[in-house]
C-alpha cells in the first residue's frame, strides 16, 4: 500500500464536487438497481469508490464493489481482501471475481483486459446493474495516444459507452467520471484524508506497452470531444430480423468521423461480433459507400450491401463469418444469445438455429418448432455504441 507526502488543502481540487456533476449528468436518483464500480485497489478505482460510495448514499442508490483478481500476481489475494474492506467499511456490496485457468503467453494485457470486461459485465447484469463505474484518468487518455503513437490501436477511454464485452455486457453501460481529472491529484486527494492504496507491479513492467507508456511521460493532451453518430443511429431501420439499414445519402451528408463510427459499429451490430473492424477496412468501405454505384461487401461478421439509395448491414452468412450462424442448445428456463444478435428464453429445452433471412427459429427435441422468447439486439446495441444513449436507461 503506497501514501504520498502531505499536499497542501488548497492545492487538492474539489474532486467530489467534479466527479459528482458527471455522476449527476449520467445516473438516476431514487432507483432500487445499484450502481457498480469496478475497484482494483489503486489509486484511482479507490478515489472513485469513495466518491461514488458518498453520492450513492445522497442519491438514495445501493453501491455494488466489484474486483477482479487475474491471478496473475502473488499478493493478489490480499489485494482483493483489501477491496473487500473498503467495501465494507463503506457499507456497498462486494463481489470478488477470478480470472480462472491458464493464462495467454503473449499478449496478456489485451486478454486480461477482455476477460475483465467479461467478468464485470456478468455480476453487473445479476446484480441488475446497468452502469459500471470505472476510474481512467486524464493520464489514460495521454498514455493511450502515446500507445498509438508507437504502433498501438488502443482507443481513448469514453466517458460514457457500452461496455465492449459482448454479449456479456448487453445493456451494461461503462462510466468513466475521472477523465478530466489528473492522477496526481487524486493521489494528493487521498493522501489528504489518510487513505493507502496498491501499485501493482505491472505498471512498472516495461514489456507492456501501457508501462512503457506510463514512464514515458509528458503532459496529457487536452481531449477531443468524442464523435455522435448518434442522429445515424436514430435514422437507422431495424427491419426485426437483426438487420439495419440506412439512407446512403445521410451517410454521404454526414461527418466523415461520424460516418466512419457509425459504418463500424453497425457491421459488428448486425454481424453479432465484439470486435471493431480494422480501421484501414472501414476507411475502404467508406470510399465506397460516398460513390452511387451498387455494391455487396463484407466486414466484421457483416454483409453489406449498397444500392443508389440505401445501405444494408445484414449478417454475412457464410464459413468466413465465425463458422457459420452455429446452434444454440438451452435448458428448461435458461436464458442464452444466439448468434451475438438475439437473446433468448425457454421454458423447455431448445435448440436455437438460424431460420429464413438469419433470423432464429427454436426446435425442441422432438424435432418440433417451439415458441421461445426472443429479444433483438442489433439496434439497441447499434444506438448504444454511436452515442444515442447519452444516461442510466430507466
Amino acid at each position: 500500500m503506497r501514501g504520498l507526502a502531505a499536499c497542501p488543502a488548497s492545492a487538492i481540487p474539489d474532486l467530489q464536487a467534479a466527479v459528482g456533476q458527471a455522476l449527476d449528468r449520467r445516473l438516476r436518483r431514487g432507483t432500487v438497481r445499484p450502481i457498480a464500480v469496478a475497484l482494483s485497489g489503486g489509486g484511482d478505482s479507490l478515489a472513485l469508490t469513495l466518491i461514488a460510495a458518498a453520492w450513492a448514499r445522497a442519491a438514495g442508490r445501493p453501491l455494488l464493489v466489484l474486483t477482479v483478481d487475474h491471478r496473475l500476481q502473488p499478493a493478489s489475494a490480499e489485494w482483493t481482501a483489501a477491496c473487500a474492506t473498503t467495501a465494507e467499511r463503506l457499507g456497498a456490496g462486494f463481489r470478488a471475481l477470478v480470472w480462472e485457468g491458464e493464462k495467454p503467453t503473449s499478449g496478456l494485457p489485451a486478454a486480461a483486459r477482455a476477460v475483465r470486461h467479461a467478468l464485470i459485465a456478468d455480476a453487473a447484469r445479476e446484480a441488475r446493474a446497468s452502469v459500471v463505474l470505472m476510474g481512467h484518468t486524464a493520464d489514460d487518455v495521454a498514455e493511450a495516444r502515446r500507445m498509438r503513437a508507437a504502433g498501438s490501436t488502443t482507443p481513448d477511454p469514453r466517458e460514457w459507452g457500452p461496455s465492449p464485452a459482448w454479449p456479456e455486457g448487453r445493456g451494461v453501460f461503462l462510466l468513466r467520471p475521472l477523465l478530466g481529472l489528473a492522477r496526481s491529484d487524486l493521489r494528493a486527494w487521498l493522501t489528504s484524508r489518510g487513505e493507502t492504496w496498491i501499485d501493482d507491479p505491472a505498471n512498472d513492467d516495461l514489456r507492456f506497452a501501457r508501462a512503457r507508456a506510463r514512464r514515458s511521460g509528458g503532459p496529457a493532451p487536452v481531449r477531443p470531444e468524442p464523435v455522435d453518430a448518434a442522429d445515424l443511429a436514430r435514422a437507422c431501420q431495424d427491419d426485426g430480423v437483426g438487420g439495419l439499414g440506412v439512407a446512403r445519402a445521410l451517410l454521404r451528408a454526414a461527418p466523415t468521423d461520424a460516418a466512419r463510427r457509425f459504418v463500424s459499429a453497425a457491421c459488428v451490430c448486425a454481424g453479432g461480433t465484439a470486435r471493431p473492424p480494422a480501421g484501414a477496412r472501414v476507411e475502404r468501405l467508406l470510399a465506397r459507400l460516398a460513390g452511387h454505384a451498387a455494391f455487396t461487401s463484407g466486414l466484421a461478421g457483416a454483409r453489406v450491401a449498397a444500392d443508389a439509395s440505401q445501405v444494408r448491414f445484414t449478417r454475412e452468412p457464410g464459413e468466413a463469418a465465425r463458422g457459420g450462424l452455429l446452434p444454440l442448445r438451452l435448458a428448461a428456463g435458461e436464458t442464452g444469445v444466439w448468434d451475438g444478435r438475439f437473446e433468448v428464453s425457454t421454458d423447455a429445452p431448445v435448440e436455437v438455429r438460424a431460420g429464413r433471412r438469419g433470423a432464429p427459429v427454436a426446435v425442441g427435441v422432438d424435432g418440433e418448432v417451439r415458441e421461445v422468447r426472443l429479444a433483438a439486439l442489433v439496434h439497441g446495441r447499434l444506438l448504444a455504441a454511436c452515442g444515442a444513449v447519452e444516461r442510466e436507461p430507466a
